[in-house]
Protein backbone atom coordinates (compact mmCIF):
# COMPACT_ATOMS: atom_id res chain seq x y z
CA UNK A 1 0.00 0.00 0.00
CA UNK A 2 2.91 2.20 0.50
CA UNK A 3 4.35 1.90 -3.04
CA UNK A 4 3.04 3.51 -6.37
CA UNK A 5 4.67 4.61 -9.54
CA UNK A 6 4.28 8.17 -8.93
CA UNK A 7 4.15 10.60 -5.82
CA UNK A 8 2.49 14.06 -6.52
CA UNK A 9 2.81 16.21 -3.25
CA UNK A 10 0.53 19.02 -3.18
CA UNK A 11 -3.14 18.68 -3.80
CA UNK A 12 -3.67 22.33 -5.18
CA UNK A 13 -4.23 23.32 -8.80
CA UNK A 14 -1.19 21.66 -10.49
CA UNK A 15 -1.39 19.03 -8.09
CA UNK A 16 -4.91 18.39 -9.29
CA UNK A 17 -3.72 18.66 -12.82
CA UNK A 18 -0.59 16.19 -12.51
CA UNK A 19 -2.90 13.35 -10.29
CA UNK A 20 -5.21 13.33 -13.05
CA UNK A 21 -3.27 13.29 -16.15
CA UNK A 22 -0.84 10.63 -14.49
CA UNK A 23 -3.00 8.41 -13.48
CA UNK A 24 -4.21 8.19 -16.88
CA UNK A 25 -2.54 5.51 -17.64
CA UNK A 26 -4.05 2.37 -15.64
CA UNK A 27 -0.80 0.71 -15.33
CA UNK A 28 0.35 3.47 -13.42
CA UNK A 29 -0.42 3.69 -9.68
CA UNK A 30 -0.62 7.62 -8.62
CA UNK A 31 -0.35 9.07 -5.10
CA UNK A 32 -1.87 12.17 -4.49
CA UNK A 33 -0.73 14.37 -0.73
CA UNK A 34 -2.82 16.50 0.26
CA UNK A 35 -2.00 18.52 3.66
CA UNK A 36 -5.66 20.30 3.98
CA UNK A 37 -8.93 18.77 3.74
CA UNK A 38 -11.32 17.26 1.24
CA UNK A 39 -12.93 20.20 -0.54
CA UNK A 40 -16.36 19.38 0.64
CA UNK A 41 -17.92 22.38 2.20
CA UNK A 42 -20.45 24.35 0.66
CA UNK A 43 -18.46 27.55 0.54
CA UNK A 44 -15.86 26.03 -1.28
CA UNK A 45 -18.43 25.76 -4.55
CA UNK A 46 -20.61 28.60 -4.24
CA UNK A 47 -18.47 31.13 -6.11
CA UNK A 48 -19.51 34.54 -3.77
CA UNK A 49 -18.95 32.66 -0.69
CA UNK A 50 -15.55 32.45 -1.00
CA UNK A 51 -15.03 35.31 1.03
CA UNK A 52 -16.10 33.27 4.23
CA UNK A 53 -13.59 31.09 4.26
CA UNK A 54 -11.04 33.94 4.15
CA UNK A 55 -12.80 35.56 7.12
CA UNK A 56 -13.22 32.30 8.82
CA UNK A 57 -9.81 31.12 7.94
CA UNK A 58 -10.95 27.91 6.91
CA UNK A 59 -9.03 25.91 4.02
CA UNK A 60 -6.67 28.55 4.02
CA UNK A 61 -3.00 28.77 5.31
CA UNK A 62 -1.48 32.15 6.11
CA UNK A 63 2.24 32.22 5.83
CA UNK A 64 3.76 35.54 8.53
CA UNK A 65 6.93 36.74 6.82
CA UNK A 66 9.61 38.74 8.35
CA UNK A 67 8.61 42.27 9.51
CA UNK A 68 9.47 43.86 6.00
CA UNK A 69 10.86 47.69 6.11
CA UNK A 70 8.99 48.29 2.89
CA UNK A 71 5.87 47.78 4.22
CA UNK A 72 6.54 49.93 7.78
CA UNK A 73 7.51 47.30 9.55
CA UNK A 74 4.28 45.03 9.24
CA UNK A 75 4.03 41.81 8.76
CA UNK A 76 4.21 40.30 4.98
CA UNK A 77 1.21 37.90 5.09
CA UNK A 78 0.31 35.29 2.20
CA UNK A 79 -2.82 33.24 2.41
CA UNK A 80 -2.79 29.74 0.64
CA UNK A 81 -5.52 27.42 -0.30
CA UNK A 82 -5.04 24.28 2.32
CA UNK A 83 -7.55 22.23 0.72
CA UNK A 84 -8.18 19.97 -2.59
CA UNK A 85 -8.13 22.11 -5.69
CA UNK A 86 -5.76 24.88 -3.12
CA UNK A 87 -5.76 28.25 -4.43
CA UNK A 88 -8.31 27.43 -7.17
CA UNK A 89 -10.78 26.21 -4.59
CA UNK A 90 -10.33 29.29 -2.39
CA UNK A 91 -9.51 32.24 -4.67
CA UNK A 92 -11.85 34.97 -6.93
CA UNK A 93 -11.61 32.48 -9.78
CA UNK A 94 -10.39 35.27 -12.32
CA UNK A 95 -9.11 33.22 -15.65
CA UNK A 96 -5.98 35.66 -16.87
CA UNK A 97 -3.03 33.85 -18.61
CA UNK A 98 -0.64 36.88 -18.35
CA UNK A 99 0.66 39.06 -21.31
CA UNK A 100 2.57 37.50 -24.02
CA UNK A 101 5.71 39.28 -23.64
CA UNK A 102 6.05 37.31 -19.86
CA UNK A 103 6.44 34.22 -22.00
CA UNK A 104 8.67 35.04 -24.53
CA UNK A 105 10.84 36.67 -21.87
CA UNK A 106 11.43 33.25 -20.40
CA UNK A 107 12.32 31.69 -23.40
CA UNK A 108 14.62 34.87 -23.88
CA UNK A 109 15.87 33.81 -20.18
CA UNK A 110 16.92 30.56 -21.92
CA UNK A 111 14.03 28.02 -21.35
CA UNK A 112 13.92 26.87 -24.32
CA UNK A 113 10.08 25.91 -25.46
CA UNK A 114 8.25 28.18 -23.33
CA UNK A 115 7.60 31.21 -25.06
CA UNK A 116 4.05 32.35 -25.89
CA UNK A 117 3.68 30.65 -29.00
CA UNK A 118 4.82 27.26 -27.17
CA UNK A 119 2.42 27.96 -24.32
CA UNK A 120 -0.97 29.20 -25.36
CA UNK A 121 -2.10 25.41 -27.43
CA UNK A 122 -1.40 23.99 -24.20
CA UNK A 123 -3.62 26.73 -22.74
CA UNK A 124 -6.24 26.40 -25.19
CA UNK A 125 -6.05 22.62 -24.19
CA UNK A 126 -7.15 22.93 -21.07
CA UNK A 127 -10.10 25.08 -21.51
CA UNK A 128 -13.54 25.21 -22.51
CA UNK A 129 -14.67 28.37 -22.98
CA UNK A 130 -18.51 29.51 -22.90
CA UNK A 131 -17.78 32.79 -25.17
CA UNK A 132 -14.86 32.59 -26.89
CA UNK A 133 -13.93 30.00 -29.60
CA UNK A 134 -10.55 31.26 -31.62
CA UNK A 135 -6.56 31.18 -31.92
CA UNK A 136 -6.42 32.48 -27.98
CA UNK A 137 -8.94 29.98 -26.79
CA UNK A 138 -10.32 26.14 -26.63
CA UNK A 139 -13.61 24.19 -26.64
CA UNK A 140 -13.63 20.93 -25.10
CA UNK A 141 -11.24 21.05 -22.70
CA UNK A 142 -11.83 20.20 -19.13
CA UNK A 143 -11.47 24.07 -17.34
CA UNK A 144 -14.84 25.23 -17.79
CA UNK A 145 -14.15 29.16 -18.03
CA UNK A 146 -17.25 31.10 -18.38
CA UNK A 147 -18.98 34.96 -17.95
CA UNK A 148 -20.49 35.52 -14.39
CA UNK A 149 -24.18 36.48 -14.73
CA UNK A 150 -24.40 39.14 -12.21
CA UNK A 151 -22.76 42.23 -12.52
CA UNK A 152 -22.89 44.63 -9.58
CA UNK A 153 -24.26 47.91 -10.28
CA UNK A 154 -20.91 49.61 -8.90
CA UNK A 155 -18.88 47.14 -11.33
CA UNK A 156 -20.49 48.61 -13.91
CA UNK A 157 -19.94 52.17 -12.58
CA UNK A 158 -16.09 51.11 -12.17
CA UNK A 159 -15.83 50.08 -16.03
CA UNK A 160 -17.62 53.40 -17.44
CA UNK A 161 -15.62 55.74 -15.32
CA UNK A 162 -12.48 53.91 -16.10
CA UNK A 163 -13.20 54.50 -20.23
CA UNK A 164 -14.09 57.58 -19.22
CA UNK A 165 -10.65 58.48 -18.51
CA UNK A 166 -9.22 56.98 -20.93
CA UNK A 167 -8.72 53.14 -20.79
CA UNK A 168 -10.71 51.41 -23.42
CA UNK A 169 -13.27 48.59 -22.96
CA UNK A 170 -11.62 45.10 -23.52
CA UNK A 171 -13.91 42.09 -23.71
CA UNK A 172 -11.12 39.56 -23.75
CA UNK A 173 -7.72 40.13 -21.56
CA UNK A 174 -6.69 36.65 -22.74
CA UNK A 175 -6.86 37.33 -26.48
CA UNK A 176 -4.91 39.61 -28.98
CA UNK A 177 -5.14 42.88 -26.59
CA UNK A 178 -4.56 43.03 -22.35
CA UNK A 179 -4.91 46.58 -21.91
CA UNK A 180 -8.02 47.54 -21.26
CA UNK A 181 -10.96 47.43 -18.69
CA UNK A 182 -14.15 45.01 -18.42
CA UNK A 183 -15.34 42.38 -16.59
CA UNK A 184 -13.00 39.32 -15.71
CA UNK A 185 -13.78 35.58 -16.94
CA UNK A 186 -14.27 33.54 -14.48
CA UNK A 187 -13.86 29.49 -13.76
CA UNK A 188 -17.32 28.71 -12.89
CA UNK A 189 -20.04 26.60 -14.56
CA UNK A 190 -23.53 26.81 -14.07
CA UNK A 191 -23.62 29.26 -11.13
CA UNK A 192 -20.65 27.24 -9.27
CA UNK A 193 -17.21 27.24 -9.07
CA UNK A 194 -15.32 24.87 -11.05
CA UNK A 195 -11.59 24.82 -9.24
CA UNK A 196 -8.73 22.31 -10.59
CA UNK A 197 -10.19 19.94 -8.10
CA UNK A 198 -13.56 19.71 -9.92
CA UNK A 199 -11.93 20.14 -13.44
CA UNK A 200 -9.10 17.47 -13.13
CA UNK A 201 -9.51 15.36 -9.68
CA UNK A 202 -13.29 14.73 -9.68
CA UNK A 203 -13.10 12.06 -12.87
CA UNK A 204 -9.77 10.75 -12.17
CA UNK A 205 -10.95 10.26 -8.45
CA UNK A 206 -12.76 6.97 -9.46
CA UNK A 207 -9.70 5.51 -10.99
CA UNK A 208 -8.61 2.34 -8.86
CA UNK A 209 -5.41 3.61 -9.64
CA UNK A 210 -5.08 7.07 -8.01
CA UNK A 211 -5.18 7.20 -4.21
CA UNK A 212 -5.03 10.47 -2.61
CA UNK A 213 -4.97 10.91 1.21
CA UNK A 214 -5.83 14.49 2.73
CA UNK A 215 -4.52 15.79 6.27
CA UNK A 216 -0.91 14.17 5.29
CA UNK A 217 2.46 16.14 5.48
CA UNK A 218 5.15 15.42 4.08
CA UNK A 219 8.31 15.49 5.57
CA UNK A 220 10.69 15.31 3.07
CA UNK A 221 11.94 13.56 -0.08
CA UNK A 222 14.66 10.43 0.12
CA UNK A 223 17.02 9.25 -1.85
CA UNK A 224 19.08 6.46 -2.67
CA UNK A 225 22.64 8.77 -3.67
CA UNK A 226 21.25 11.22 -5.97
CA UNK A 227 17.97 9.52 -7.17
CA UNK A 228 14.12 10.34 -5.44
CA UNK A 229 13.03 7.39 -3.84
CA UNK A 230 9.99 8.60 -2.61
CA UNK A 231 8.83 10.33 0.44
CA UNK A 232 8.62 10.54 4.41
CA UNK A 233 5.56 11.53 5.80
CA UNK A 234 5.22 13.74 9.08
CA UNK A 235 4.61 10.71 11.75
CA UNK A 236 7.54 8.68 9.97
CA UNK A 237 5.45 6.77 7.65
CA UNK A 238 7.81 6.08 4.29
CA UNK A 239 6.27 5.77 0.76
CA UNK A 240 8.27 4.29 -2.39
CA UNK A 241 7.52 6.05 -5.69
CA UNK A 242 9.06 3.72 -8.46
CA UNK A 243 9.11 6.13 -11.17
CA UNK A 244 8.77 10.17 -10.07
CA UNK A 245 8.23 12.38 -7.00
CA UNK A 246 6.57 15.92 -8.36
CA UNK A 247 6.40 18.67 -6.03
CA UNK A 248 3.27 20.69 -6.15
CA UNK A 249 3.39 22.34 -2.79
CA UNK A 250 3.52 26.11 -3.84
CA UNK A 251 6.01 28.97 -3.47
CA UNK A 252 6.86 28.55 -0.22
CA UNK A 253 6.66 25.00 0.54
CA UNK A 254 7.72 23.29 -2.38
CA UNK A 255 11.06 25.14 -1.64
CA UNK A 256 11.06 24.81 2.04
CA UNK A 257 10.78 20.84 1.69
CA UNK A 258 13.62 20.75 -0.85
CA UNK A 259 15.69 22.55 1.31
CA UNK A 260 14.34 19.82 4.53
CA UNK A 261 15.28 16.86 1.54
CA UNK A 262 18.98 18.45 1.12
CA UNK A 263 18.24 20.35 -2.14
CA UNK A 264 19.35 23.84 -1.88
CA UNK A 265 22.19 26.31 -0.61
CA UNK A 266 24.83 23.74 0.53
CA UNK A 267 25.79 26.33 3.56
CA UNK A 268 22.38 26.92 4.72
CA UNK A 269 22.01 22.98 5.10
CA UNK A 270 24.58 22.37 6.56
CA UNK A 271 24.00 24.71 9.25
CA UNK A 272 20.65 22.86 10.05
CA UNK A 273 22.34 19.57 10.00
CA UNK A 274 21.20 18.49 7.18
CA UNK A 275 23.34 16.42 4.91
CA UNK A 276 23.82 18.28 1.27
CA UNK A 277 22.18 16.08 -1.74
CA UNK A 278 22.47 18.62 -4.31
CA UNK A 279 23.78 22.10 -3.70
CA UNK A 280 21.66 24.54 -5.59
CA UNK A 281 21.87 28.05 -4.21
CA UNK A 282 18.78 29.11 -6.36
CA UNK A 283 16.32 27.10 -3.84
CA UNK A 284 14.28 29.35 -2.02
CA UNK A 285 15.45 32.68 -3.66
CA UNK A 286 14.11 34.88 -6.14
CA UNK A 287 10.29 35.05 -4.25
CA UNK A 288 8.04 37.39 -6.34
CA UNK A 289 4.46 38.88 -5.42
CA UNK A 290 1.89 41.19 -6.44
CA UNK A 291 1.34 44.01 -4.17
CA UNK A 292 -1.51 46.19 -4.18
CA UNK A 293 -2.97 49.32 -2.09
CA UNK A 294 -6.16 50.62 -2.35
CA UNK A 295 -8.69 53.26 -3.13
CA UNK A 296 -11.78 53.33 -1.54
CA UNK A 297 -14.99 55.66 -2.35
CA UNK A 298 -17.81 55.71 0.67
CA UNK A 299 -21.25 55.55 -1.73
CA UNK A 300 -24.23 58.24 -0.94
CA UNK A 301 -26.41 55.24 -1.45
CA UNK A 302 -26.34 51.80 0.24
CA UNK A 303 -25.72 49.88 -2.52
CA UNK A 304 -22.68 47.93 -2.03
CA UNK A 305 -22.09 44.25 -0.40
CA UNK A 306 -22.22 45.55 3.50
CA UNK A 307 -24.36 43.06 5.14
CA UNK A 308 -25.91 41.37 2.49
CA UNK A 309 -24.22 38.18 4.11
CA UNK A 310 -26.02 38.61 7.20
CA UNK A 311 -29.70 38.03 8.66
CA UNK A 312 -32.74 37.99 6.07
CA UNK A 313 -30.79 39.34 2.88
CA UNK A 314 -28.47 36.53 3.31
CA UNK A 315 -31.50 33.72 3.59
CA UNK A 316 -32.70 35.44 0.37
CA UNK A 317 -29.80 35.20 -1.47
CA UNK A 318 -29.09 31.51 -0.66
CA UNK A 319 -32.63 30.65 -1.74
CA UNK A 320 -32.87 32.31 -5.02
CA UNK A 321 -29.39 30.27 -5.63
CA UNK A 322 -30.55 27.02 -4.21
CA UNK A 323 -33.73 27.31 -6.53
CA UNK A 324 -32.60 29.43 -9.28
CA UNK A 325 -28.96 29.58 -9.58
CA UNK A 326 -29.26 32.95 -10.28
CA UNK A 327 -28.26 36.29 -8.14
CA UNK A 328 -25.57 37.87 -5.85
CA UNK A 329 -23.95 34.20 -4.81
CA UNK A 330 -23.28 33.73 -8.75
CA UNK A 331 -20.60 36.10 -8.85
CA UNK A 332 -17.02 35.82 -8.11
CA UNK A 333 -16.85 39.21 -6.47
CA UNK A 334 -14.60 40.36 -7.98
CA UNK A 335 -16.53 40.61 -11.52
CA UNK A 336 -14.68 43.50 -12.99
CA UNK A 337 -10.92 45.54 -13.47
CA UNK A 338 -8.60 45.46 -15.88
CA UNK A 339 -5.10 46.64 -16.86
CA UNK A 340 -3.19 49.79 -17.39
CA UNK A 341 0.14 51.34 -18.83
CA UNK A 342 0.85 53.60 -16.19
CA UNK A 343 4.28 54.70 -16.78
CA UNK A 344 4.27 54.73 -20.73
CA UNK A 345 6.72 51.22 -21.27
CA UNK A 346 3.99 50.14 -23.87
CA UNK A 347 2.68 47.14 -21.95
CA UNK A 348 0.33 46.79 -19.01
CA UNK A 349 2.32 47.54 -15.43
CA UNK A 350 -0.70 47.42 -13.20
CA UNK A 351 -3.94 45.39 -13.07
CA UNK A 352 -6.84 46.38 -11.28
CA UNK A 353 -8.70 44.04 -9.28
CA UNK A 354 -12.56 46.17 -7.93
CA UNK A 355 -14.95 45.23 -4.97
CA UNK A 356 -18.03 46.33 -4.16
CA UNK A 357 -17.72 47.41 -0.83
CA UNK A 358 -14.76 48.77 1.52
CA UNK A 359 -12.00 46.53 2.45
CA UNK A 360 -9.54 45.59 5.40
CA UNK A 361 -6.83 43.72 5.79
CA UNK A 362 -5.29 41.38 8.73
CA UNK A 363 -3.66 44.33 10.32
CA UNK A 364 -7.04 46.57 9.78
CA UNK A 365 -11.06 46.74 9.66
CA UNK A 366 -12.73 47.43 6.94
CA UNK A 367 -14.62 50.88 7.23
CA UNK A 368 -18.18 50.14 8.26
CA UNK A 369 -19.33 51.79 5.33
CA UNK A 370 -21.07 51.52 1.85
CA UNK A 371 -19.04 52.07 -0.82
CA UNK A 372 -15.81 50.43 -3.16
CA UNK A 373 -12.80 49.12 -3.40
CA UNK A 374 -10.30 49.94 -6.33
CA UNK A 375 -7.20 47.43 -5.80
CA UNK A 376 -4.20 48.52 -8.26
CA UNK A 377 -1.45 45.95 -8.23
CA UNK A 378 2.24 46.22 -9.86
CA UNK A 379 2.59 43.38 -12.30
CA UNK A 380 6.09 43.24 -12.80
CA UNK A 381 8.08 42.98 -9.66
CA UNK A 382 11.69 44.14 -9.41
CA UNK A 383 11.84 43.31 -5.46
CA UNK A 384 12.78 39.86 -4.86
CA UNK A 385 12.58 37.48 -1.17
CA UNK A 386 13.31 35.04 -0.34
CA UNK A 387 12.39 31.31 1.85
CA UNK A 388 14.58 29.45 4.45
CA UNK A 389 14.47 26.81 6.64
CA UNK A 390 14.28 28.15 10.54
CA UNK A 391 15.55 24.87 11.56
CA UNK A 392 15.08 21.16 10.27
CA UNK A 393 12.40 20.13 12.51
CA UNK A 394 9.51 19.44 9.25
CA UNK A 395 6.53 20.79 11.55
CA UNK A 396 8.12 24.08 11.54
CA UNK A 397 7.35 26.91 9.36
CA UNK A 398 9.44 28.45 7.00
CA UNK A 399 11.04 31.70 7.34
CA UNK A 400 9.74 33.34 4.75
CA UNK A 401 11.12 37.07 3.80
CA UNK A 402 8.91 38.39 1.16
CA UNK A 403 11.49 41.37 0.51
CA UNK A 404 8.24 43.95 -0.59
CA UNK A 405 9.46 46.89 -2.38
CA UNK A 406 12.86 46.23 -1.84
CA UNK A 407 13.76 47.76 -5.14
CA UNK A 408 12.26 51.32 -5.22
CA UNK A 409 10.69 50.74 -8.62
CA UNK A 410 7.84 48.75 -7.23
CA UNK A 411 6.62 50.86 -4.80
CA UNK A 412 7.05 53.94 -7.94
CA UNK A 413 4.37 51.69 -10.09
CA UNK A 414 1.85 51.08 -7.82
CA UNK A 415 2.11 55.04 -6.04
CA UNK A 416 1.09 55.75 -10.27
CA UNK A 417 -1.85 52.64 -10.18
CA UNK A 418 -3.07 54.52 -7.14
CA UNK A 419 -3.00 57.70 -8.82
CA UNK A 420 -4.63 56.63 -11.86
CA UNK A 421 -7.54 54.83 -9.23
CA UNK A 422 -8.30 58.11 -7.95
CA UNK A 423 -8.45 59.59 -11.15
CA UNK A 424 -11.29 56.96 -12.36
CA UNK A 425 -13.23 57.45 -8.64
CA UNK A 426 -13.26 60.93 -9.68
CA UNK A 427 -14.61 60.29 -13.06
CA UNK A 428 -18.07 61.10 -13.54
CA UNK A 429 -19.91 58.04 -13.56
CA UNK A 430 -18.60 57.02 -9.93
CA UNK A 431 -18.17 60.97 -8.90
CA UNK A 432 -22.00 60.72 -9.16
CA UNK A 433 -22.28 57.68 -6.63
CA UNK A 434 -19.80 58.49 -4.61
CA UNK A 435 -20.01 61.09 -1.77
CA UNK A 436 -16.54 61.31 -0.34
CA UNK A 437 -12.79 59.47 -0.79
CA UNK A 438 -12.40 57.17 2.31
CA UNK A 439 -8.81 56.07 1.41
CA UNK A 440 -6.32 57.23 0.66
CA UNK A 441 -7.19 60.93 2.65
CA UNK A 442 -8.48 63.52 -0.08
CA UNK A 443 -5.73 65.75 -0.68
CA UNK A 444 -3.11 63.57 0.15
CA UNK A 445 -1.75 62.28 -3.37
CA UNK A 446 -0.54 66.25 -3.37
CA UNK A 447 2.26 65.09 -1.37
CA UNK A 448 4.55 62.73 -3.04
CA UNK A 449 6.35 61.36 -0.52
CA UNK A 450 3.06 60.94 1.92
CA UNK A 451 1.22 58.94 -0.86
CA UNK A 452 4.52 56.79 -1.27
CA UNK A 453 4.06 56.18 2.80
CA UNK A 454 0.23 55.62 2.14
CA UNK A 455 1.00 52.78 -0.21
CA UNK A 456 3.95 51.31 2.34
CA UNK A 457 1.02 51.74 5.20
CA UNK A 458 -1.50 50.18 3.09
CA UNK A 459 0.27 47.23 0.67
CA UNK A 460 -0.62 43.81 0.54
CA UNK A 461 -0.53 40.89 -1.59
CA UNK A 462 -2.82 39.36 -4.06
CA UNK A 463 -1.70 35.86 -3.35
CA UNK A 464 0.73 35.44 -6.41
CA UNK A 465 3.30 34.29 -4.97
CA UNK A 466 6.10 32.27 -7.10
CA UNK A 467 9.89 31.54 -8.62
CA UNK A 468 11.61 30.10 -5.59
CA UNK A 469 12.34 27.32 -7.74
CA UNK A 470 13.23 29.06 -10.70
CA UNK A 471 13.53 27.40 -14.48
CA UNK A 472 16.49 28.20 -15.81
CA UNK A 473 19.03 27.08 -18.78
CA UNK A 474 22.00 25.10 -18.25
CA UNK A 475 25.06 27.13 -17.13
CA UNK A 476 22.76 29.37 -14.95
CA UNK A 477 23.69 29.15 -11.38
CA UNK A 478 20.58 29.92 -9.66
CA UNK A 479 18.26 27.49 -11.90
CA UNK A 480 16.51 25.32 -9.72
CA UNK A 481 14.30 22.81 -12.31
CA UNK A 482 15.73 22.46 -16.16
CA UNK A 483 13.11 23.38 -18.93
CA UNK A 484 11.31 20.07 -18.36
CA UNK A 485 11.41 21.14 -14.74
CA UNK A 486 13.19 18.12 -13.63
CA UNK A 487 15.53 18.96 -10.53
CA UNK A 488 19.09 19.42 -11.27
CA UNK A 489 21.43 17.41 -9.14
CA UNK A 490 19.01 14.39 -8.77
CA UNK A 491 17.15 12.00 -10.47
CA UNK A 492 13.51 11.46 -10.19
CA UNK A 493 12.34 14.68 -8.67
CA UNK A 494 10.52 17.60 -10.57
CA UNK A 495 8.51 20.67 -9.44
CA UNK A 496 5.35 21.34 -11.23
CA UNK A 497 3.84 24.88 -9.55
CA UNK A 498 4.23 28.69 -9.91
CA UNK A 499 8.01 28.31 -7.99
CA UNK A 500 9.61 27.72 -11.27
CA UNK A 501 8.65 30.61 -12.99
CA UNK A 502 11.60 32.61 -13.80
CA UNK A 503 9.75 35.79 -13.33
CA UNK A 504 6.13 36.55 -12.50
CA UNK A 505 3.49 36.65 -15.33
CA UNK A 506 1.62 39.82 -15.41
CA UNK A 507 -2.07 38.80 -13.81
CA UNK A 508 -3.43 36.03 -12.12
CA UNK A 509 -1.74 32.88 -11.39
CA UNK A 510 -3.95 30.13 -11.48
CA UNK A 511 -4.18 29.58 -14.96
CA UNK A 512 -0.88 29.71 -15.81
CA UNK A 513 -0.06 27.37 -12.99
CA UNK A 514 -2.54 24.84 -14.01
CA UNK A 515 -0.98 25.17 -17.72
CA UNK A 516 3.05 24.25 -16.09
CA UNK A 517 1.36 21.22 -14.37
CA UNK A 518 -0.25 19.92 -17.75
CA UNK A 519 3.23 20.57 -19.56
CA UNK A 520 4.94 18.76 -16.77
CA UNK A 521 3.05 15.58 -16.78
CA UNK A 522 3.34 15.54 -20.96
CA UNK A 523 7.29 15.96 -20.25
CA UNK A 524 6.76 12.75 -17.77
CA UNK A 525 4.38 10.79 -20.10
CA UNK A 526 6.33 11.64 -23.45
CA UNK A 527 3.59 13.65 -24.94
CA UNK A 528 5.41 16.67 -25.24
CA UNK A 529 7.79 15.28 -27.37
CA UNK A 530 5.63 12.88 -29.48
CA UNK A 531 3.69 15.82 -30.25
CA UNK A 532 6.74 17.52 -31.45
CA UNK A 533 8.16 15.06 -33.57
Amino acid sequence: MNEFDYIVVGGGSSGCVMASRLSEDPAMRVLLIESGRKDDHPWVHIPATFFKVIEKGRDIVAYVGEKSEGVNGRDSIVLQGHVLGGGSSVNAMIYVRGHANDYNHWAQLGNRGWSYEDVLPVFRDLEDNMVHSDGFHGQGGELHVSETPFHHPLSRAFLRAAQEVGLPYNPDFNGAVQEGVGFYQTTTHNGRRWSAAQAFLRKAEKRANLTIRTRTRVAKVTFAGKAATGVVLEDGTKITARREVVLCAGAIETPRLLQLSGIGPGAHLQSHGIAVVSDLPGVGENFQDHLESTVQGETHDPMSLLGEDKGLKAAKHFLQYLTTRTGLLTSNVVECGGFADVSGMGQPDVQFHVLPFMVGWADREPIERHGIAIGPCFLRPKSRGSVRLRSPDPKERALFDAGSFRDSDDLEVLVRGVRKSIEILEAPSLARLVKRRALPEPGLEKDAEALRSYVRQTAKTVFHPCGTARMGAEGDPMAVVDTELRVRGVTGLRVADASVMPTLISGNTNAPTMMIAERCARFITGKARAAAA
